[in-house]
């Protein structure tokens, strides 16, 4: 009989060994100080613009919109046969009700509510100040950022896509790969992988874009530049673009912050941080 001493359960179990780990210093200073006041200016410039937003609910295409065109968006209300209110939401041909959420809040008329506007109540002097202080902090630290990036190779070492990356067959596996939450380990992870280098060069120029477009929609920057009304075709365009830029950027925020949980919080937010990334040397499992 033998004297070997079986585990509980009658199987031979062992500890799976972690996986080995390195650290890198992954972020410099300038991109990690850029980073989180971007992050103050975008909340600031967002809530200050949805009560802007509020003034006019509504989005047009051309030089003049109101009587001139349709609106293209318009976040309204009606009232209906017993004298309610009910918040009617336009977005081109589509149609639909959004009482609660746009056009109507808490029995008032409002494009959006007001817990997503700076200041809650109605007040389009307050808000527009916030809105340009913001502004130009925002545009000041993307100059910044820009110039600090050229200078150290920053923006053509990590987020200029290589040629092997743009290879369709490399896409599609970077696809996969997020559809499947499957993260890259070894020397795959040290870098930004394809998919997040499209990711912040189109929301890099979709910044470029808010700032251009918000210009154009001040009659002073007008008189001084009026090639802007014509570059986007009229100042309720550049009003609308604006608006679809800054949902875009709102977009891949969300994107953004669930990446960042997927992939692990705590190192995520630690290397904007520290600087310093922690990831996987073995192969996944």
């Amino acid at each position: 009989m033998s004297d070997a001493v079986m585990p509980i359960g009658g199987a031979d179990r062992q500890a799976t060994p972690a996986a080995p780990t390195q650290t890198i210093y992954r972020h410099a200073i300038v991109v990690r100080v850029t980073h989180w006041i971007n992050v103050i200016c975008l909340t600031f410039l967002l809530l200050s613009g949805l009560q802007i937003f509020n003034a006019h609910p509504m989005l047009y295409w051309g030089q003049y919109g109101a009587d001139a065109d349709p609106p293209f968006v318009s976040l309204g209300a009606v009232y209906t046969h017993d004298h309610s209110l009910k918040g009617v939401t336009k977005i081109g041909p589509i149609k639909f009700t959004s009482t609660g959420v746009f056009g109507v809040s808490h029995n008032e008329i409002r494009g959006y509510p007001r817990w997503l506007t700076l200041p809650a109540s109605r007040d389009l002097a307050t808000g527009r100040r916030w809105h340009f202080f913001m502004a130009w902090a925002f545009v000041l630290n993307g100059l910044i950022y820009l110039v600090s990036s050229a200078i150290n190779g920053h923006f053509r070492r990590d987020l200029v896509p290589t040629n092997a990356q743009l290879a369709p067959r490399h896409i599609w596996q970077n696809i996969v790969d997020h559809a499947r939450l499957k993260h890259p380990v070894g020397e795959d992870a040290k870098t930004y992988n394809v998919l997040q280098k499209f990711a912040y060069l189109g929301v890099i120029l979709l910044m470029v874009l808010m700032v251009f477009t918000g210009l154009t929609m001040s009659p002073g920057i007008d008189a001084y530049a009026p090639g802007l009304v014509w570059v986007f075709g009229g100042r309720q365009s550049a009003r609308t673009i604006h608006w679809i830029c800054a949902n875009l950027i709102v977009l891949f925020v969300i994107v953004h912050v669930i990446e960042v949980f997927v992939a692990g919080v705590a190192n995520e937010i630690g290397s904007m941080i520290t600087g310093r990334y922690t990831y996987r040397t073995g192969a996944d499992h």
